[in-house]
């Protein structure tokens, strides 16, 4: 466990040497070439030297962290070379001979848009192979292809260290490569310009960046006040109903003359309402689950806003969500052992089991096929086989024995459910309802609300995860997950209420279906935003987006249906104190 928490530890705080390195003037940098690929296709990657460039000799490879493996990169040392403030001006980095099937690999990455990424002192320098123009020659159009032979580097400095470095190209020096029947010479040059700034470290750079904050800022203030006009709406109306209930209910018991009419509703199925529901070990699976998966989602928030990720720490959030998920799998066997408990389960085993495969399985699955995808298409992303055995280790001697011991603890010290009111040996028929009072019109309602709430925000995650952007307000993310969660807690009590009060015991799996349907509605948004938003095309990349997003909807599926049924059972438990039961 010590072992786990100082990996953490030096995986997520690594990069804060690497950032406040210190040179001096004509002090080597480091420079590594990392990788390539479609700028449409953030998953589709592969190694920078998979293109024909020019290489040295003796390949060096950096030696990387889990982190950096993750998020598929493969550093290798590389030609440049540009000392610690010494500018230059067309310096030559290498003159060869491009053969035929060097020309048609160029051509094929200028024609799917590939950009490069370089890695100079742990910065990312992002720039583009070539580019295509289309010109109209006899009445037919034209592509022509060029490759961009002359970069130009601008380093940002404070005078000791490197606080950011960019990349641009000279558009008088490119090669046009249209025809790829006959050798063609290539010679590459780059450029060094050094700016001085007053910023005395990246980390301001960051805070810097204002990603449309006064956008962002006014569209969630929108929402949030949109949703708390909606949710306050509500709860007067739910608190006057329950307040008239109550009233109903004791001038009734005061009269002792308890009609049919005056015991109807909510309290009329007081001896069904704590009835338990239908495949318990699925059902606590499910809430062990979406607990573990929620006390996840804090830490890696709570990390996020101690500044622990940046894109010069690279691959940390991976890390940081693999090594918290194995870490909490203890709550994860405990919330389940102690509810199969309170349920009266006896088949442990399979409940133990079912609680640490039910988010695990499906994960190793689609994990598994896709990674075997990027090996056929010889991508970088392709997790190699000793990351693989690090990640399986973690989860069989971490993840395992903590929800075997979590599950363990959870049945020796479960208190009974304490109910208030005793569940009858024959349970009650439901009477017909309106079709919009129904299960599944329900379980919409429920999804649309807390969706509204984060939409907006949704699309930025979006775009960093899926695209380019860099992502750096956690303290907003932080805020809109708050609002993700007590929105649904509350519209699943309100319409648990409804539920009951049309004499509907049935509320456990549906409360469960009712708070996790927003993650219905985030794969909803995922077609959307692949079909209109992004441009991501070919099989890779749309096996990894839905691959992964849909692991990431189901996730959310479990961690708000959890939400959902708890706030759902604290509600019931309290109508039902409030009243007298026989």
């Amino acid at each position: 466990m010590r072992l786990l928490v100082a990996l953490l530890g030096v995986a997520l705080f690594q990069s804060a040497l690497a950032s406040s390195k210190v040179y001096k003037r004509g002090d080597d940098v480091e420079f590594y070439a990392n990788k390539v690929g479609p700028f449409a296709n953030p998953s589709e990657q592969y190694e920078y030297f998979s293109l024909p460039f020019c290489a040295p000799k003796d390949e060096e490879r950096k030696s990387h962290n889990l982190g950096e493996i993750l998020v598929g990169d493969r550093w290798v040392k590389s030609l440049f070379s540009m000392p610690f403030l010494v500018p230059f001006e067309g310096k030559k980095l290498c003159s060869y001979t491009l053969r035929p099937k060097d020309i048609e690999a160029f051509r094929k990455a200028i024609e799917n848009e590939y950009f490069f990424e370089l890695i100079y002192d742990n910065i990312p320098v992002w720039g583009f192979i070539g580019e295509k123009e289309t010109h109209r020659r006899h009445g037919e159009d034209m592509t022509a292809y060029y490759l961009f032979t002359h970069y130009i580097f601008t380093i940002t400095h404070n005078g000791k260290q490197i606080i950011e470095a960019s990349w641009e190209h000279d558009p008088d020096s490119r090669l046009d490569i249209t025809d790829s029947t006959t050798d063609l010479p290539v010679q590459f040059r780059y450029s060094a310009k050094w700016i001085k700034t007053d910023i005395t470290g990246r980390d301001q750079l960051q805070k810097g960046s204002p990603q449309h904050l006064e956008i962002r800022w006014f569209s969630i203030f929108n929402s949030i006040v949109t949703v708390l006009l909606l949710t306050g709406f509500l709860f007067t109306i739910l608190m006057r109903v329950l307040k008239n209930d109550f009233l109903r209910y004791a001038r009734s018991e005061d009269e002792e003359q308890v009609t049919e009419a005056e015991e109807s509703g909510w309290k009329l199925i007081h001896g069904d309402v704590f009835r338990y529901p239908q495949n318990k070990e699925v059902f606590c699976a499910i809430l062990g689950n979406g607990v573990q998966l929620l006390c996840m989602c804090v830490g890696i928030l709570f990390l996020a806003c101690l500044g622990v990720y940046s894109h010069y720490n690279r691959g940390a959030l991976f890390v940081a969500a693999l090594l918290i998920f194995a870490l909490t799998s203890g709550v994860n066997g405990y919330v389940s052992g102690s509810m199969y408990a309170k349920l009266e389960g006896s088949n442990w085993v399979w409940a133990l089991l079912l609680s640490y495969f039910l988010f695990l399985g499906p994960f190793f699955v689609i994990a598994t096929f896709l990674n075997f995808v990027a090996v056929a298409y010889n991508s970088s992303t392709a997790l190699p086989f000793g990351t693989v055995v690090v990640i399986l280790l973690i989860l069989t001697l971490v993840s395992f024995p903590l929800n075997v011991i979590g599950g363990i603890a959870g049945r020796n010290f479960s208190s009974p459910l304490d109910a208030p009111c005793r569940t009858t040996k024959i349970p009650r028929e439901i009477p017909p309802v309106p079709w919009h009072r129904q299960g599944p019109c329900q379980v919409l309602m429920a999804g649309f609300l807390p969706f509204s709430a984060i939409y907006i925000e949704l699309y930025y995650v979006f775009a960093s995860v899926w695209g380019h952007q860099l992502y750096s307000l956690y303290g907003i993310l932080l805020l809109v997950f708050l609002i993700l969660v007590i929105v649904t807690s509350f519209i699943t009590i309100a319409l648990t209420y409804f539920q009951v009060a049309v004499e509907d015991h049935h509320w456990w799996w549906r409360s469960v279906f009712s708070g996790g349907c927003t993650g219905g509605f985030i794969f909803g948004y995922c077609i959307y935003y692949f079909r209109f938003k992004a441009r991501m095309s070919g099989f890779m990349q749309t096996s990894f987006f839905f691959g992964y997003m849909g692991l990431v909807c189901y996730g959310a599926w479990l961690m708000l249906g959890t939400v959902g049924f708890f706030s759902s059972m604290q509600f019931v438990k309290y109508i039902y104190r409030s009243i007298k039961c026989d």
